[in-house]
């Protein structure tokens, strides 16, 4: 068990594209505090690194992106999973955590992960990542894995992906070397035509958020848009939410049954428009995937 103290963002004068010859020479900075265990972090206080070693099957690094899995149910010698993972674990569960509080974490690659921005031997900082969206599914050898998509919020010139769309990078906490994500809602014609049919009140709540020209809502979508999910913008896969019950929803704090009975934190009946269908099948995976089987 780690005993240094936990710290979140750059540690002084380790910088980007630091090589470390062995995982021993992060433990006295705190910069990777768990010498055998790839996440160093927990369930209180989040999340602070992560180390790619190429010992889960189903992880996927292309450089600014990261699907990464959680920890806990493989087999440390081949890799393979052998039993479920559990969002109690400490690490999946200090993801979790840096997931709502917006921690940035550290991302090692080591000589074992294959990607090609891995090193030949030892390991080389990554970088700063932010933890931007947490899910399950079954894995390639057919047991639940915990599911975190990261995204790069430092400040080298790493390929970009078509996330970039989706996040704006503050340059005054660049400057700061802190790394500082602001959500951008889309806001497709599908979206705002969805917001009106329900005169922008929240289907959980029927709340209808007072502004100065009139009232705003969200477009959340029930199976979410881009890697890895691959959701599609149409009406029967999108809500009129208000910003908590999006937020709680995208977090999977509540789901929704096909009778619409809404499950979890929240309960009742979701409202819904006769003209407006859902797709049963976004409805499913939403549920599956944050775990309401």
């Amino acid at each position: 068990m780690a005993t240094r103290p936990i710290i979140f963002g750059e540690i002084p004068n380790i910088p980007e594209g630091h090589w470390f010859e062995g995982r021993r020479e992060m433990m006295p900075t705190s910069f990777h505090r768990n010498w055998a265990a790839g996440i160093d972090g927990n369930g209180n206080e989040g999340t602070s690194a992560i180390v790619l070693s190429g010992g889960y099957e189903d992880d996927e690094d292309n450089g600014e992106e990261i699907i990464y899995t959680g920890a806990g149910g493989n087999d440390p010698n081949t890799g393979k999973q052998v039993k479920d993972q559990s969002w109690k674990t400490p690490g999946n569960a200090g993801l979790r955590k840096s997931l709502d509080e917006g921690l940035p974490v550290r991302v090692i690659r080591g000589y074992t992960h294959k990607s090609s921005y891995s090193p030949e031997n030892g390991y080389t900082y990554g970088g700063l990542y932010s933890v931007v969206d947490a899910w399950e599914e079954v894995g390639k050898s057919g047991f639940k894995i915990c599911r975190f998509k990261l995204l790069y919020i430092g400040t080298s010139e790493l390929k970009k992906t078509a996330e970039k769309v989706e996040l704006k990078i503050s340059n005054e906490a660049t400057k700061r070397k802190v790394g500082s994500i602001v959500r951008i809602i889309r806001d497709t014609k599908i979206a705002h035509d969805i917001k009106k049919l329900y005169d922008f009140k929240c289907q959980v709540c029927q709340f209808a958020l007072p502004t100065k020209s009139g009232h705003y809502a969200e477009g959340a979508h029930i199976k979410p848009l881009g890697t890895p999910h691959n959701g599609h913008d149409s009406s029967d896969n999108l809500l009129c939410l208000c910003p908590n019950h999006h937020v709680m929803f995208d977090r999977g704090s509540f789901s929704i049954k096909d009778d619409l009975e809404l499950i979890g934190e929240i309960s009742g009946m979701l409202v819904l428009h006769p003209s407006h269908k859902l797709n049963n099948k976004n409805l499913k995976y939403h549920r599956e995937s944050h775990g309401y089987h």
